[in-house]
């Protein structure tokens, strides 16, 4: 099913009454290191404390009465679980969660706070297995992270809202896991800023998206070791690939190391608390990995959903 910009506006008044129309902000600092006008879409700052939130509400709000009735069941290392767990105990569906059982505690914990019931799977686990199993025992609807079409046109609204806030851009930069955020925002951007060239962002050690985009055909990796945690995807989804190709001028790659800089740097300057999958784009911008001199330049801060005690840690080991 294709995924077009009236899906992502429908999306955007479907959602309008429950998501937060987050704040774009702006650093001077920012614009004189790049010599470009960067506008920062604070995504990190939406419901539940990610853009996940906009396609999760999206998707469960179109259920049928009978999957309504029996609940979902969704698969997420954090932040799509936490979404689908506050849009189903808004909605009043019961929520299933298949987590990793090293999921960042603080996304655990607020997941169980909004009411869902969480199944850990262990590393040399199939969580996709193991939701298509328990999703057919309790008749329950499924919602994966990123490849269903009302998740991609929840997720476009950001870049919907940035680009109504700051104008047209000439570039947009998007974090990218298994794209549905990058695909949605890229649909967006072609039809609110057709010059926009839309850049997705991704941890160079889970480069799937970046070597799928160059090679032109799906490549699967093995579950990437990063901090961005909500991007260790093994491969792009079979919608969100066709449409990164299509809508899509190039992708990126940055390591944990620029990520973290990126991160702190974030935190610090902007007081902006960022998760290292949040920061991804920024990173791009912040370590000039391309060039944007005299552009006006979006970026998407995807989430702030922080483990504060790892923070603290890796504060420390590097200092």
């Amino acid at each position: 099913m294709a995924v077009s910009y009236q899906d992502i506006a429908a999306a955007h008044e479907r959602i309008r009454p429950h998501a937060r129309r987050t704040p774009v902000l702006t650093s001077s600092t920012v614009d004189a290191l790049t010599g470009a006008r960067v506008f920062f879409k604070c995504e990190n700052l939406q419901r539940m404390g990610a853009f996940k939130f906009r396609g999760a509400f999206n998707a469960l709000s179109q259920l049928s009465s009978a999957e309504h009735a029996r609940g979902v069941i969704a698969f997420s290392s954090g932040n799509h679980a936490q979404a689908v767990a506050l849009a189903g105990k808004l909605l009043g569906i019961k929520t299933l969660i298949v987590m990793p059982a090293n999921a960042p505690r603080v996304k655990l914990e607020a997941t169980r706070g909004y009411g869902a019931e969480i199944v850990l799977y262990q590393k040399d686990e199939s969580r996709e297995a193991l939701t298509v199993k328990l999703a057919q025992e309790r008749k329950l609807a499924l919602i994966p992270p990123f490849d269903h079409p009302h998740v991609i046109a929840g997720q476009g609204t950001a870049a919907k809202e940035l680009i109504e806030d700051a104008g047209p851009l000439d570039a947009l930069l998007v974090p990218c896991g298994g794209a549905g955020l990058l695909s949605g925002c890229a649909i967006a951007a072609r039809h609110l800023a057709p010059d926009c060239r839309v850049v997705g962002v991704e941890p160079a050690a889970g480069d799937d998206a970046t070597r799928s985009f160059r090679e032109k055909k799906l490549i699967k990796i093995e579950v990437p070791e990063t901090i961005a945690d909500g991007a260790r995807t093994t491969s792009l989804g079979k919608l969100t690939f066709p449409l990164v190709l299509r809508y899509v001028n190039d992708m990126l790659t940055v390591d944990d190391d620029e990520l973290l800089r990126a991160m702190f740097w974030l935190w610090e300057r902007m007081k902006l608390v960022v998760e290292p999958t949040g920061a991804l784009a920024a990173c791009a911008v912040l370590e000039r990995k391309i060039s944007l001199k005299n552009q006006k330049v979006g970026v998407i801060l995807s989430g702030g959903n922080v483990d504060l005690r790892w923070a603290a840690e890796t504060l420390r080991s590097r200092s």
